[in-house]
């Protein structure tokens, strides 16, 4: 009798130990305490500064964890650098990498290379995608990327300033873009406030690691000859040139050392300035009453501004696309958006997000980039994708502005010497000039 139950014993363990093991019938299933941990690779070559990447690791990735139980492994990296690790990994087959952001720019050229996986068949719910950004994300019938933040660069103008427009030139003419708010009438408000308060009262992010060269690039030059650098070394730019050079004298001197313009429009060492909008936000978040964000002025042939958009791209080959998917749909939840824009002051791209904004200092922010957006003479330019050659074209800008506004050289000289190099990089990268 003993016998008997013993082998029932032995019989009934077997039984639980194929249970347990998942293997009942033939059929193999796997234990949830047996799932591997993911760990995705996200290189980006946005919110790199310590204080952004702060945030991206200790709260979005972290809430992200929290939602989804994948880690992120989050490294931010140079475009070029970006450029170089992607183009081994695809060529050797041994992809790491899952997840890339990176500018349209960029995006447009990893994509050329046919470097990124085509998202046309996937959907996000719960949002829809501005026009705009979803335009630019579709290249050859190709959804090469999903649009996650935008950006600009504007006007900031202390209130007081406004004490001192030129005749002509109204309060709602600058907020509203109109046709009055041209570079004319910048010249001539530069030229008050200096004349008002004994000092330049205008500012640019001119030192090292300023964006002057968008700047000049994206706005001056469209405004002023209906193109980035297919004109380059016009009549029209020899006159833009000229322009610049006396509306400089009117410009703080300390600009060549200034990286961004937040601290100097919250020192008061200028009244108006132009940057980044993510590079002004803590000048607004400190001071929201004191400060305007309005357009650009218009030049001879419209409004020149920069559209910067940032996306989200999967590598061809990636090891955890699905993952990787899970990530761009937290990113760019209507929710997190607003965070991103609470946090960075980098725009939402989805409609959602934008009835979401609080009131206050991003208000002042949203205001100005739609009122500008949204001005019938817009001469909208992207940052060009010339891959690796990039920063030889944003050089030659930079370079451009030291001989002639800084130097006095003779503007026609030097555009007759830069243009035909500028215009050789978009014919080497098989690009179209701008």
């Amino acid at each position: 009798m003993s016998r008997k139950i013993g082998f029932a014993g032995v019989l009934v363990l077997v039984l639980l130990g194929a249970i347990v093991s998942g293997c009942i019938g033939g059929e193999e299933t796997t234990s949830p305490t047996t799932t591997e941990q993911v760990t995705i690779n996200w290189l980006s070559t946005q919110l790199n500064p310590p204080e952004e990447r702060a945030f991206v690791q200790e709260q979005l990735l972290k809430e992200f964890k929290d939602q989804s139980g994948i880690d992120v492994n989050f490294v931010p990296i140079s475009y070029s650098d970006l450029a170089t690790r992607l183009e081994a990994e695809e060529q050797t087959g041994e992809v790491t990498i899952d997840l890339v952001a990176d500018l349209h720019g960029g995006l447009d050229f990893f994509n050329s290379q046919a470097w990124l996986e085509d998202l046309s068949g996937k959907t996000l719910e719960g949002r829809t995608f501005i026009s705009t950004f979803e335009k630019y994300a579709t290249i050859d019938g190709k959804k090469v990327y999903i649009p996650w933040m935008s950006a600009t660069y504007v006007m900031v103008v202390n209130k007081k300033a406004f004490d001192y427009l030129p005749a002509g030139l109204t309060q709602d003419d600058v907020m509203k873009g109109t046709e009055k708010w041209d570079y004319n009438a910048l010249l001539e408000w530069a030229k008050n406030l200096k004349e008002a308060t004994g000092q330049p009262q205008l500012g640019f992010p001119a030192g090292p690691k300023g964006l002057l060269h968008r700047f000049l690039h994206g706005y001056i030059y469209p405004s002023f000859t209906g193109y980035q650098a297919k004109n380059f070394d016009s009549p029209e730019a020899v006159q833009m040139w000229n322009y610049l050079s006396e509306l400089w004298q009117y410009v703080n001197p300390a600009s060549t050392t200034w990286d961004a313009m937040g601290e100097p429009l919250l020192r008061g060492e200028v009244m108006l300035a132009w940057d980044h909008t993510a590079r002004i936000k803590n000048a607004i978040e400190s001071n929201p009453d004191q400060f305007v964000v309005v357009p650009v002025p218009r030049g001879p042939k419209g409004r020149g501004f920069i559209l910067v958009v940032a996306g989200l791209a999967i590598p061809k080959n990636a090891p955890h696309q699905d993952e990787a998917w899970k990530l761009i749909d937290y990113l760019t939840k209507p929710e997190t958006q607003v965070k991103i824009l609470e946090n960075v002051g980098f725009f939402p791209t989805v409609q959602e997000a934008t009835g979401a904004i609080p009131s206050g200092p991003l208000k002042v922010l949203a205001e100005g980039v739609t009122a500008q957006s949204a001005t019938p003479d817009a001469v909208v330019a992207m940052i060009p994708n010339l891959g690796e050659k990039g920063g030889q074209f944003t050089d030659a800008y930079r370079t451009a502005f030291q001989r002639i506004v800084l130097k006095g050289e003779d503007p026609e000289t030097v555009v007759k010497e830069l243009g035909p190099q500028i215009k050789a990089l978009f014919q080497e990268m098989g690009q179209e000039i701008p």
